[in-house]
């Protein structure tokens, strides 16, 4: 491999490796939490993982209320999904 190629593959590595930090949205920087260790814990509370596409204003109406509700994008989808659906 060339010498080029070595160094986009470690920039890839990098910059892969800040976006993972900042991915988790609301969460303490301070203490990461391992993902196997995540997973038991959302297991051990009945958590199940749940993706949709949704409207980009839609997101953003919903990551601005989470942010006022100190960051907790899945207590606030639970809670309006709940009220939704009773």
């Amino acid at each position: 491999m060339k010498k080029t190629g070595l160094a986009k593959g470690e920039a890839k590595k990098l910059m892969g490796g800040l976006k993972n930090e900042n991915a988790t949205f609301g969460a303490s920087a301070s203490a990461p939490v391992d993902r196997k260790e995540q997973r038991k814990r959302d297991q051990a509370l009945g958590l199940v993982p749940f993706a949709v596409k949704l409207n980009g204003d839609l997101v953003a109406q919903l990551h601005a209320q989470a942010k006022e509700r100190d960051g907790d994008m899945n207590a606030l989808v639970a809670e309006l999904l709940t009220k939704a659906l009773a």
